[in-house]
Parts: structure tokens; sequence; C-alpha cells
């Protein structure tokens, strides 16, 4: 999302999106990797696809705001959707990040040592982490009102649903004590 810089005039509105999308990939490169303990290899299809979703996805919002730098004016950070929308993004960014710290204070060296996580948001589902994710980058949808925005965000939840409830579903068979009430991603619902 770089190079959106190198091609829009000084738009402030354009310059705080770009801050917003910088702070969760800056977390998620360099500050997440050193929370994780385990030991087993990454394997390189995955990276591959990482490396191919997050281009395309960079590519497709900053290309965006290329072609509707207009649209960005200063009024646009006093209208419902910024203000509704920067609202789920924090929310989404401190869900996310409080979730990932309780599951990081779970790990050990030993790969067969789980633990089921409490507390926060895991009293009502699974996967927190995943639903801030979600709720994140719907906010970023409503932020921005972006086309490529709201494909982020089907992407997002076509990739962490079914995540979501596959660990959920591994977390009832191998405990049997794990909470019955709690659902997957959504509380109360799934």
């Amino acid at each position: 999302m770089l190079s959106v810089l190198l091609l829009i005039p000084v738009n402030f509105v354009i310059y705080l999106f770009f801050a917003a999308w910088q702070v969760h990939y800056f977390h998620r490169a360099f500050v997440y990797p050193f929370t994780l303990t385990s030991r087993s290899r990454m394997p390189i299809a995955v990276v591959v696809m990482a490396i191919v979703f997050n281009s395309a996805n960079a590519l497709l919002n900053e290309y965006h705001f290329v072609l509707y730098q207009d649209w960005y004016g200063q009024e646009w950070l006093t209208r419902w959707n910024f203000i509704a929308g920067a609202l789920l993004f924090a929310m989404g960014y401190y869900t996310t990040k409080r979730s990932d710290l309780i599951l990081a204070g779970l790990r050990t060296d030993s790969a067969d040592d789980y633990q089921i996580p409490r507390g926060f948001l895991y009293r009502y589902v699974s996967s927190p982490n995943y639903l801030g994710e979600t709720v994140q980058w719907f906010g970023w949808g409503l932020i921005t009102l972006s086309p490529a925005a709201w494909v982020f965000i089907l992407w997002t939840f076509a990739n962490l649903l079914p995540r979501a409830i596959s660990h959920y579903r591994w977390y009832q068979e191998n405990f049997p004590d794990y909470p019955k009430d709690r659902k997957a991603v959504i509380p109360f619902v799934l």
C-alpha cells in the first residue's frame, strides 16, 4: 500500500486510512510472530498464499484510493460511516490483540500441552481473535466504503469462519470439560 502514497497528492483522509492499515500489518508482521512459541515450521505453500493474498488485497485497496481520491475530502471524517467504522476497526483490533495475548500466555514448549483459553471473549466464543479480525475489517469497509474493502471482508470471513469452526470442534473433541455454552465465533449464535 506504500505505492498509494507515491501516486496521490497530499490527502489527509487517505493518509489516515494508510496509517490504520499499517498499524494492523506492522503488528501482524513484526510483533505478533515474536509471541509465537511453536517450533513447527510453516509450509511454504501457506507463506506463498499469504503473500499473494496480501499483495492482491493491498493492490485492490490502493487502486481504489488512487481512482477515487477526490471522493475522500475532509468532510469524510465527520460522516456516520467513518465514525462507526473507526470505532469497529478499533474494537476489532483490540479484540484480536487481547485474544492473541491470552493464547500466547497459554503456550508452552510442549506441543501436546494444550489448554482451554478462558476470560475476556473466550467466555463466549472459541475464536475471539477471528471475531475481532472480522469486526476490524468490517469497520474498514465502513470507513472507506470501498468495493475493494468489501471484497476483503468476504475473503476474511471465508477464511476465518471455517477455521473458527474447526478450532471449536477440535476443542470439543479434545476437552471433555469444554464449556457447553461457548460458540465458535459469533457469541450466542455460531
